[in-house]
């Protein structure tokens, strides 16, 4: 079973997130509370686990937001879901995938310890379709893409 790990916001942008017992995601805005939150395409972030584990393994204490990530998941491979992907988290929530990776203009505080991070390669972004209430250890199911 694919399943949320930890749902993280900021305050401002350009800081690492931090993990909250859970949130709100407001349809056609992201995670209530949070910076990149707004009517665009990247309203909420997604990075799993397993990618992160990858960075850990070279020695990086990281935990839940440190990459910038709103949902940690685990048990998917969210890198893998094609733009247009419909995910539903929870009981209600709808996510639809609208980019994989970003640029990173500016580099992170975990590039410069380690040279490396995996945000920009296998982070994902997409547009809350259903809004509601997200918490740790709810599930992720994929339904469907456009």
């Amino acid at each position: 079973m694919a399943e949320i790990l930890a749902v993280c916001i900021s305050k401002k942008k350009g800081t690492q997130k931090r993990p909250v017992p859970e949130c709100r995601l407001i349809e056609g805005h992201g995670c209530e509370g949070d910076a990149h939150a707004g009517p665009w395409h990247r309203q909420v972030s997604l990075l799993a686990d397993e990618s992160a584990e990858t960075m850990r393994q070279k020695g990086v204490e990281i935990g839940p937001g440190d990459f910038g990530e709103n949902i940690l998941t685990k048990g998917i491979e969210v890198k893998s879901l094609p733009i247009g992907t419909r995910l539903c988290l929870g009981d209600k929530v709808l996510l639809k995938v609208t980019q994989i990776g970003k640029e990173c203009h500016d580099r992170c505080a975990i590039y410069y310890k380690v040279g490396d991070c995996v945000m920009p390669r296998e982070g994902i972004f997409a547009e809350v379709v259903t809004g509601g209430v997200l918490k740790p250890g709810d599930e992720i199911q994929v339904v469907g893409d456009d």
